[in-house]
């Protein structure tokens, strides 16, 4: 086992040892879960019913069939999601990786699992606000002035997890995704920021991670360029991050671990934190 995940491990088991709560991170999945026009959403269908056959013995099974976009939900991107000027990170042909249906590089399941020290920046508390407007912007001095105030130094190999409070809209997906009004989200200069202290995640509580404009496309995902095509660092999205903060936690262990979808551009994720 490498010495860092045998490091990461070791403080996850200390945590536990200590009676640490585990704190939720992600949403339920459900029908009603905000998806964009691009994902297909979220449904689930039962294909066998209790009664519908009975082994001897009066045994019965139930299961179903799922289907679901790898954008949707609480999830994960891989570093084949995006690419800039038709390369992938690493300077490599997006077009000739993605030949035969799925990516033969940058795919979700080359992902490790992420167990590490989380960071809590706590944008919208920092301005006095339950949370950010649609629209609203976090640049790189909002993500170091919330750290100052927080007493917390952004390091190698965190995970941090920006919270806006936009979350709370995520019962009203028409609100939540911000056709009308816009979404709020980190632009260029956090993206760099977070990249110079060599974190190896960051996610937010909102769907499309970079600041969303009225009418609800971003203009160029620059953060999503700068981050998972220049840096390789892994971005989540649609975080719950009410919980944890409303610990008033700054730090916790991060655990988390995608699906591992062969070839695939992303996963659903159940992250959580240990606290």
């Amino acid at each position: 086992m490498e010495q860092g995940m045998s490091s990461r491990l070791g403080a996850v088991l200390a945590a536990l040892d200590a009676g640490m709560d585990i704190v939720e991170l992600g949403h339920p999945l459900h029908s009603a879960v905000p998806a964009l026009p691009t994902q297909p959403g979220f449904r689930s269908a039962l294909m066998q019913r209790h009664g519908d056959r009975t082994f001897d013995g009066g045994l019965s099974a139930a299961n179903e069939m799922m289907v679901m976009g790898t954008h949707v939900g609480t999830h994960i991107d891989a570093f084949c999601h995006i690419s800039h000027n038709g390369q992938l990170h690493g300077g490599v042909d997006a077009v000739a990786s993605q030949r035969g249906g799925a990516f033969d590089t940058g795919s979700i399941d080359e992902l490790p699992p992420l167990v590490s020290r989380g960071v809590l920046l706590d944008v919208a508390a920092h301005r006095g606000r339950d949370h950010l407007d649609g629209g609203d912007v976090v640049t790189a001095d909002d993500l170091a002035d919330v750290a100052v105030a927080a007493g917390v130094a952004v390091g190698s190999g965190d995970v941090v997890c920006v919270r806006t409070g936009w979350a709370r809209r995520y019962g009203d997906a028409a609100a939540y995704l911000g056709t009308d009004g816009g979404c709020p989200g980190l632009v260029e200069s956090a993206a760099h920021w977070l990249a110079d202290r060599g974190v190896c995640a960051v996610g937010t509580d909102t769907l499309q991670f970079d600041a969303v404009p009225d009418g609800g496309i971003p203009h160029d995902l620059a953060c999503h360029r700068v981050l998972l095509v220049e840096q390789q660092i892994s971005i989540l999205e649609n975080l719950w991050l009410e919980g944890v903060a409303g610990r008033g936690v700054v730090e916790f262990v991060f655990v988390a671990a995608p699906l591992r979808l062969v070839g695939a551009t992303g996963s659903p994720l159940r992250p959580f934190a240990l606290v």
